[in-house]
């Protein structure tokens, strides 16, 4: 099957805006209240609090809708090369784990113990993983089904939990100070810290060696989010399967998308649950779909149908090592911060005012990462699991 070259731009610029994290955007524009600008930039380059969306919380949808679509050419490779699908499984389990524990070891980073945890995007990757690399081997109809069942199932898990009393002492269950963004009414069943979710994890998490007990996580992620992740993955499935049948065009995607879009706001308006990124909700899953389907249209039309490719070199290189400069990302940033610190001085670190530290640190650490994946790119150095 051809390589559909939109679909590394697209995992390339996904990797990109991630690798801008490390310039601190969001921390910056609070110290420029009053501008519009910057607070344009803070406000895309962060989470939104618990309702909404940003252009940062964007990405990890596209992960997982990026893996479902890789899939298809993952099981059109290894069959064309004579894999048996008893080999393509023992080989998507290998990769499903490794997702697992590779997260668990980002999370892990400058902690005194492994941190047990499974609210991170490889983790939650790897979790669905061996569900979506079954239905790859289905028809529309089994994909379809198991994507409105895991919808429903996941609304359901929520719903029949009871509503929850907020907390005496919020801060101690990893409230942030402050938190003024709970609902009220039907909604309250998604509320940060005091859900479905939250509870489950108190009794999982709870199971493995802490430092201390697990109270709840600060961004209010859990660990069941992976079951409505999966439905995001079929939907990039999907997209991948329409574009190499024998119409390869954007019309299907852009209407998918216009279609999510509209469902995910009768869903939140119309009082079935509310758009939270933080719990994955179903109406997340069709608005953060709705956005991916319309950025693979235009990307597709752009990058395959019109073959203009030179100014998206780039995101090509660095999403056909997306793995890599994820990882890279994920454990370089604190070692490059440091190193600058030590070989340039402050001097150099407030060059352009105290409010620009983060920038003056993170610039060139992204550039590093860059060159580096530069420099494997050009010796066909690529990290796969």
């Amino acid at each position: 099957m051809q390589r559909l070259a939109s679909l590394d731009v697209y995992r390339g610029i996904v990797m990109f805006l991630l690798g801008l994290r490390l310039l601190e955007l969001d921390e910056v524009a609070l110290h420029f209240p009053n501008s519009s600008v910057w607070q344009f930039i803070g406000f895309h380059s962060s989470h939104v609090p618990w309702v909404g969306c940003s252009l940062n919380d964007l990405i990890h949808p596209s992960f997982a809708f990026l893996t479902g679509a890789s899939l298809v050419f993952s099981v059109s490779s290894r069959a064309s090369k004579g894999d048996s699908r008893f080999k393509m499984t023992l080989h998507a389990l290998w990769r499903s784990v490794a997702l697992i524990f590779l997260g668990i070891f980002l999370r892990s980073q400058t902690r005194e113990m492994t941190n047990w945890t499974f609210e991170e995007t490889l983790t939650q990757t790897g979790l669905g993983y061996m569900a979506v690399f079954a239905l790859a081997f289905a028809g529309p109809k089994w994909r379809w089904s198991c994507f409105a069942g895991l919808l429903l199932l996941h609304w359901l898990i929520y719903v029949l939990h009871p509503v929850m009393p907020p907390h005496a002492n919020p801060v101690d269950w990893n409230i942030p100070e402050g938190w003024s963004h709970d609902v009220e009414g039907f909604y309250a069943h998604w509320n940060h810290n005091r859900n479905a979710g939250w509870t489950f994890d108190l009794w999982l998490l709870n199971l493995f060696p802490r430092p201390s007990p697990y109270v709840g996580y600060l961004g209010g992620y859990a660990t069941i989010n992976f079951i409505s992740t999966i439905a995001t993955m079929i939907l990039g499935l999907m997209a991948v399967t329409w574009l190499k049948g024998p119409e390869m065009t954007m019309k299907r995607l852009s209407v998918a998308g216009l279609i999510c879009l509209s469902v995910s706001l009768a869903m939140h308006f119309g009082g079935v649950c509310p758009i939270v990124k933080h719990l994955w909700t179903p109406s997340w899953v069709f608005w953060s779909g709705g956005c991916c389907f319309l950025v693979l249209a235009a990307l597709f039309q752009i990058v395959d149908v019109k073959q203009h490719r030179r100014w998206a070199w780039l995101f090509i290189v660095i999403g056909m090592n997306s793995l890599a400069f994820y990882v890279m990302r994920h454990t370089f940033d604190l070692w490059l911060a440091e190193t600058l610190e030590i070989h340039l001085g402050k001097r150099y670190l407030m060059m352009l005012g105290s409010e620009m530290e983060t920038i003056m640190t993170g610039v060139p650490s992204l550039l590093f990462i860059l060159l580096v994946i530069v420099w494997m790119d050009r010796r066909k150095l690529y990290l796969r699991l």
